[in-house]
């Protein structure tokens, strides 16, 4: 039987209500499959950490997580604290401390959701975007000079280095080639970013010479909205940098029917550090303590980390049990148009485990 360690981090807002639901969805599909089991271990970083401690996590927290199979991460936000704050002091120095540089976001039209798109039928929308989440536009370079004054002036630089974007095109033409399609798309800026951009797409070309079975075609960012929108069975999986892809997965997951039931997997692909695995809805301070959010997109962040433990069958369980709760309309919480609470949903997907 194998075990996985596995480190619960709910951080701030829902988080602190989606990942006990997705810790009790994994101890459900363990008792189910009986081939393998889980030890949880709680952190309980975030926003009242730092109004206890002054940071969003210890110094030495990543020590802690070494040791992890896998990570399950709520969100990072406090209506108190900076944003900038609660990202880098928790969610960012765990993905850059662990080398997570690809971000995988899956996105489809579940069975029973009322996507927005009036001319997009289910098959149409089944995009993976691959974004590079360890340098780039949030590369953390830059600084502030000469504050409160007129002449205060502020910089973030966008880095760029070879080896980062060499290995991030990498991984996203490997998982094409596994997609039914192999048909991968490339997002750029090169026409207004003159040199980082321009490196991209010719690293683009030159790793695209590996895989001649996949076929790619080059999308500059604005126009790739709207395809997105427009012509949604032209793409399949998208690889972009870190900022073009964190606001293409969040419209993606709006066209697939809300944020809500999004995931993601910060992967680490050479399995030096463990990966870590969110929903992409944020802290939602507006619904937090109330019951009321969607936890199907932690559910569908535990199939990813499944996948990636390589426990295949009991992702497809997990994920044939979350289409069956999403296809009942009276298991819809407010984000879907419906009343169910985060509880029902949770126990609606157990006691499909369970039969």
């Amino acid at each position: 039987m194998n075990h996985y360690k596995i480190a619960c981090i709910p951080g701030d807002g829902i988080g602190k209500e989606v990942v006990p639901a997705g810790q009790q969805v994994l101890e459900a599909l363990a008792a189910k499959h009986k081939t393998f089991s889980f030890e949880f271990s709680h952190f309980g970083w975030g926003g009242d950490w730092y109004r206890q401690h002054g940071e969003m996590m210890p110094a030495d927290g990543l020590d802690a997580l070494r040791p992890m199979h896998a990570i399950l991460f709520g969100s990072a936000g406090d209506a108190n604290i900076p944003d900038h704050i609660t990202l880098w002091g928790l969610r960012l120095k765990i993905c850059q401390g662990f080398d997570q540089y690809a971000n995988v976001r899956p996105t489809r039209i579940l069975p029973g959701i009322d996507a927005p798109l009036k001319r997009c039928a289910p098959k149409d929308l089944d995009w993976v975007i691959v974004r590079e989440n360890s340098e780039g536009e949030y590369s953390g370079v830059g600084g502030r000079a000469h504050q409160g004054h007129p002449i205060e002036v502020a910089t973030d630089v966008s880095m760029m280095t070879r080896a980062g974007v060499e290995r991030i095109m990498r991984y996203a033409f490997k998982l094409a080639q596994s997609r039914p399609r192999k048909l991968l798309t490339v997002v750029t800026k090169s026409n207004a970013q003159r040199h980082a951009m321009v490196m991209w797409d010719e690293i683009a070309v030159q790793i695209s010479r590996e895989f001649p079975d996949v076929t790619w075609d080059k999308e500059l960012v604005d126009a790739a909205t709207a395809r997105m929108v427009n012509r949604p069975a032209s793409l399949d999986t998208i690889v972009a940098t870190n900022l073009h892809a964190d606001i293409l997965s969040d419209l993606a997951a709006a066209l697939a029917g809300s944020l809500g039931i999004a995931p993601t997997g910060n992967i680490d692909p050479e399995r030096r550090y463990p990966s870590m695995f969110e929903p992409i809805h944020g802290s939602a301070f507006d619904i937090m303590g109330k019951g009321l959010a969607n936890p199907i997109g932690t559910f569908w962040s535990c199939v990813m980390l499944l996948e990636h433990l390589g426990e295949h069958a009991a992702a497809q369980t997990l994920m044939q049990a979350i289409e069956k709760v999403t296809a009942n309309a009276a298991l819809h919480t407010r984000d879907l148009g419906g009343q169910a609470t985060t509880a029902q949903v949770t126990e609606a997907v157990c006691a499909l485990l369970k039969a």
